[in-house]
């Protein structure tokens, strides 16, 4: 594996991989003395070809922060662009759900260049979908139908809702998600961590009390809470998306290889949501509700569902992406943060109502978010003094074994 594609993993993870190649480099040195002369001077180039490949792993780890950064900016554009988006479709008189929920997955085909363009360019070695196992494709199937329903509940929600209740709704996942991270990926709870979703979810109990002052004129109370309850639903199946998806990612190597994962499980997510669309009156329904429902006509319904599919791209890309940089409880807190955004985006765009509640409602989003980027950063310090000093007691322990 070349140093490129090593440059996708976190520290820590590059940590876990060094502590494996060194100990395994330990026990081949002590097997040198016991091998035939001949051997020996194959095996201390061997043993050299590894060191070696340890300083590219060492040197791509810088490229980590960047590639967090670029993964972060497709998440924001992403997640507030596609809300707004999705919010317009149904706000001049769109009205299929198995239309949204197909737009949130049908963009896979943007994904193929990250996924072959590295390969072409001879920025790695590897071929696209080394190392794909039939197991790794039954998993990526199984979560993409996971992923498929989770897009069709939040339609619901958001063809019901504002955009600035359905996006405070959404961060009652965050509770979820982390007791679901503490007994699939044994996250460990710190007090950052407990603070931050304490109030978080504080902030969508608040929006819940005030609910019944939220509905748009002409919707009924039913199918108000239809919408409050989907969302509801998209929030717990997404917080269970993301701690099954930190699992996976632990067995992958490479960012490359995240990105296929990813492609696969669009392709079943939008397999699901084509079914629907078929039962649901397939194309030419589609294109009756582009002529003669949508109140802005068809070239902008069109512009709308594909300006949509390319967002809700940014937005997976980036999710995924975040997921396996850094934890699913740090990519559904950061996912959590932007709703801040996508209620300022539902008052400035459509004029929403943003009363006191919503005000603090926002607050406390925003305070929870400083509270775990607080205990972030700290743990990021500790963790780093701590491999600089492991790091080097285990090269001075490696090298008094080759004497």
């Amino acid at each position: 594996m070349e140093a490129s594609e090593s440059s996708a993993k976190s520290p820590r993870a590059l940590h876990q991989h060094q502590n494996h190649s060194l100990n395994l480099l330990n026990d081949h040195f002590n097997n040198i003395s016991e091998a035939p002369p001949g051997e020996q001077q194959r095996a201390v180039m061997n043993s050299s070809t590894q060191l070696q490949y340890e300083d590219h792993k060492s040197k791509a780890s810088k490229r980590y922060l960047p590639l967090l950064v670029v993964n972060y900016m497709c998440l924001f554009v992403g997640s507030v662009s596609s809300s707004l988006l999705s919010r317009y479709y149904f706000v001049h008189k769109g009205s299929s759900r198995w239309l949204s929920t197909w737009v949130q997955s049908a963009g896979f085909p943007l994904l193929i260049p990250t996924i072959y363009l590295p390969y072409f360019l001879k920025c790695t070695e590897r071929r696209p979908f080394t190392h794909f196992t039939p197991k790794v494709l039954v998993m990526s199937i199984f979560i993409g139908f996971m992923l498929g329903l989770n897009n069709l509940l939040f339609s619901w929600g958001n063809s019901y809702l504002p955009v600035s209740t359905s996006s405070l709704l959404l961060s009652s996942q965050l509770v979820f998600n982390l007791l679901l991270s503490v007994i699939i990926v044994q996250q460990k709870i710190t007090f950052s961590n407990l603070n931050s979703v304490i109030l978080l979810t504080l902030s969508s109990v608040l929006l819940g009390l005030s609910s019944s002052h939220d509905r748009q004129s002409g919707l009924t109370h039913a199918k108000y809470f239809i919408g409050f309850f989907s969302t509801i639903g998209a929030g717990l199946l997404f917080a269970l998306y993301l701690p099954v998806m930190e699992m996976v990612y632990r067995k992958v190597y490479c960012y490359q290889m995240v990105m296929e994962m990813q492609l696969v499980m669009e392709v079943a997510a939008t397999a699901l949501a084509t079914i629907g669309m078929a039962f649901d009156g397939g194309l030419s329904e589609i294109k009756r509700e582009s002529v003669m429902v949508f109140d802005k006509g068809p070239t902008v319904y069109w512009a709308t569902v594909f300006s949509n599919v390319i967002t809700w791209q940014l937005c997976f890309m980036g999710t995924a992406g975040m997921v396996f940089l850094t934890s699913s409880l740090t990519g559904g807190i950061c996912m959590t943060a932007l709703l801040a955004m996508n209620v300022l985006g539902g008052v400035l765009v459509y004029g929403e109502e943003f009363g006191g509640v919503k005000a603090v409602s926002t607050v406390l989003c925003a305070w929870g978010f400083c509270s775990h980027l607080f205990g972030l950063y700290v743990k990021t310090k500790e963790e780093k003094e701590k491999e600089k000093t492991n790091h080097g007691m285990e090269m001075a322990h490696m090298a008094n074994d080759t004497v």
